[in-house]
């Protein structure tokens, strides 16, 4: 990975989005998503200390009885807010992909649902009125953290923000005006979705807890979480694990940002497994006295449920109508959650 993802810092952008520096960073951004489906970025407004606050939170939920956070399992709303019981979410069936993956660079065949946790918090505004409601339902605020709303909020606003910037430099670095992909963001169902594997249960070599797949939202993004286990599969098929550096953070191109640009950019494929450091950073975290929950640090960031993914102007052609046809963003979510498990079956 290194070499090929090399950190990008946005703030040039942010000081001056005109500047010779400014633009080269755009052009940087393109450049590692279309290579890569990947991205590190450096912005000068996230500090470390929020993501270990949140970690902190979110460590100290899921070590809650599961009496406690069932109350807080929302299926009639497809798990869209609030937690998602470990062994629900079912990863596609990607085996076509993995059997053309060489045997170096192979991914873990998932066996059936995953072994993790999950809790959805919106992040952003609510658009006034939704043709898909579940979408955009307000958040559920578990009963025993008085502080919930303020640290995932403060965390959730800055990787928002970052997201934000980052969809203002690829629009720039696709020559288009730079409100181009943060318009279609604008009142989009964002989560704040950080998973919960506990490790004192499945901390066994190559258990899985996010089987092999794809997000399908547009952008998504991680800060560092305290365990390693994320590997990701570069636009070549190789398969790295991923470390991301002190104050930075990792994006990820979603199969939304793919169908803008009608495959200019794709979708990356990746999965979380129980490795030999994560075996490593739990045997520091038991000496620490510390919980051996693996919490990842993820913001999903997503087209408005009720605009339509259609392509950029560039990449409007027959060949890739066939394949990206323009569809309301809602009722892509729609059928990817239904594959998953996670929502109604069409």
């Amino acid at each position: 990975m290194e070499g090929l993802l090399q950190p990008v810092d946005v703030a040039p952008f942010l000081k001056d989005p005109t500047s010779a520096e400014g633009k080269e960073a755009c052009k940087q951004i393109l450049d590692s998503l279309r290579k890569t489906s990947c991205l590190i970025i450096r912005d000068p407004r996230v500090d470390e200390k929020d993501n270990s606050a949140f970690l902190d939170l979110v460590e100290k939920y899921f070590s809650q009885p599961k009496e406690d956070l069932m109350k807080d399992v929302r299926p009639d709303l497809s798990y869209q807010l609030g937690a998602t019981p470990e062994f629900v979410e079912i990863p596609r069936d990607h085996k076509e992909v993995i059997e053309a993956l060489s045997p170096q660079n192979r991914a873990h065949k998932p066996k059936g649902a995953d072994a993790k946790w999950r809790f959805f918090w919106r992040v952003g505004e609510r658009p006034a009125d939704s043709g898909f409601p579940e979408l955009n339902a307000q958040p559920i605020i578990p009963e025993k953290f008085p502080d919930w709303q303020q640290v995932m909020n403060r965390w959730g606003n800055l990787m928002l923000g970052a997201v934000t910037t980052v969809a203002q430099m690829l629009s720039i670095g696709y020559d288009a005006p730079q409100t181009t992909i943060t318009d279609l963001m604008h009142h989009g169902p964002h989560l704040l979705a950080p998973t919960g594997s506990d490790l004192s249960r499945f901390g066994q070599i190559d258990t899985i807890f996010a089987g092999f797949h794809y997000d399908f939202n547009l952008l998504t993004i991680h800060g560092k979480s305290r365990f390693p286990g994320l590997y990701i599969w570069l636009r070549d098929g190789s398969r790295v694990p991923v470390r991301v550096p002190d104050g930075c953070l990792l994006l990820q191109a979603g199969k939304q940002l793919e169908w803008i640009t009608g495959g200019d950019i794709t979708a990356g494929f990746h999965e979380v497994v129980v490795s030999d450091d994560t075996l490593k950073a739990m045997e520091r975290a038991k000496a620490e006295n510390r919980p051996i929950w693996r919490i990842s640090s993820t913001l999903f960031a997503h087209v408005n449920s009720d605009k339509t993914l259609k392509m950029l102007p560039q990449f409007d052609n027959e060949k890739n109508r066939e394949k990206y046809p323009p569809i309301l963003a809602g009722k892509q979510a729609e059928a990817e959650l239904a594959a998953i498990a996670l929502g109604a079956k069409a």
